[in-house]
């Protein structure tokens, strides 16, 4: 067996505290969410599908965490860039298909390092950044209001 260590990344614990706090924001504003976190690899480390939430956005999640991670950066900041006039445009189609270029997806960073993911999805691009805020707020130690 190789000696070493595995990368450092988010602990079960971290994504569930993450995931509790995302729910618990989308409880306050009545719209259940579909929340992923995935590890600093982008695999998924937890997922929750609040009852009501869309069937069809459980993919979503998972993929707006898988992008926030691949790209380090928040889904929200590839909009702009990935529009028909954007320099990267079509970067939604790279990965096969994979790659979610809206809001609701946020890396986790932990001492300066990305560590992992959040991504929510269900209810409106406004509502899944606002949920996936405040999961990544309570990874971060930090009380959203």
């Amino acid at each position: 067996m190789a000696t070493g260590t595995v990368l450092e990344t988010v602990t079960l614990e971290e994504a569930r505290r993450v995931i509790d706090a995302a729910a618990g924001k989308a409880s306050e504003i009545g719209q259940p969410m579909d929340i992923a976190v995935v590890d600093a690899g982008g695999n998924l480390k937890s997922h929750v599908r609040m009852d009501g939430a869309n069937i069809g956005s459980i993919t979503i999640a998972i993929n707006k965490a898988y992008t926030a991670i691949a790209f380090q950066c928040e889904t929200s900041d590839l909009q702009g860039m990935t529009r028909p006039d954007g320099p990267i445009y079509g970067l939604n189609d790279a990965h096969g298909g994979r790659l979610v270029v809206f809001p609701g997806g946020i890396p986790l960073v932990r001492d300066g390092s990305i560590v992992g993911a959040i991504g929510v999805s269900t209810g409106s691009i406004e509502q899944d950044q606002l949920v996936a805020e405040a999961g990544a707020a309570a990874f971060a130690g930090v009380m959203v209001a």
